[in-house]
């Protein structure tokens, strides 16, 4: 198979240097983070707002194990290699980079983005702000598309073909909700 389109996926160093390089050429490294399970024309939506923050845009993408974790046992639909692969594929993103951790505080604080990009839903609780904007970059808050979600596609894929799939999307929520709560 012909890797020229392959997806760059990048750890942690690799993304870190790339910021520094960016950085020593006046140019901007931007960086958000999610699950990213089906993606979706908000998803996608999402990913060119980034992008025209900056001149690069990397993405953490949490791990299979972090999705379960923060989604519930029957999440991620797709794998994280499958995930990595739509997403770097997409015109939009430079990057990607797995973390396997609840939320991407470490290795934000590792790469430094200058620009750091979550949704607005996120807007009580920014995972690496601090680390950010001590470094002298900035947070922003992205619009959502309304009515498209990764949940939202799962329950309509149930509602057409009959709910016969083994997903209970109201455990996934409730999950979802109480890992809110905490934070």
């Amino acid at each position: 198979m012909n890797n020229l389109f392959a997806p760059k996926i990048l750890t942690v160093a690799q993304a870190r240097a790339e910021r520094d390089r960016l950085h020593a050429e006046g140019r901007k490294l931007v960086f958000t983070n999610g699950c990213f399970d089906i993606v979706h024309r908000g998803h996608v939506t999402y990913m060119a707002f980034a992008r025209s923050l900056g001149d690069v845009l990397c993405v953490g993408l949490n791990s299979d194990a972090s999705v379960r974790r923060n989604k519930g046992p029957n999440r991620p639909i797709n794998s994280e290699e499958d995930r990595a692969w739509v997403l770097g594929s997409l015109r939009a993103v430079d990057c990607v980079v797995f973390f396997d951790e609840d939320e991407p505080k470490e290795i934000i604080g590792k790469i430094l983005p200058h620009v750091l990009v979550k949704s607005r839903d996120w807007a009580h609780y920014v995972s690496g702000r601090e680390a950010v904007e001590a470094s002298g970059g900035k947070v922003v808050l992205a619009d959502m598309v309304e009515g498209r979600s990764s949940t939202g596609t799962i329950e309509r894929v149930l509602e057409v073909y009959g709910g016969k799939g083994k997903i209970d999307v109201k455990a996934i929520d409730a999950t979802a909700k109480q890992k809110d709560d905490v934070k």
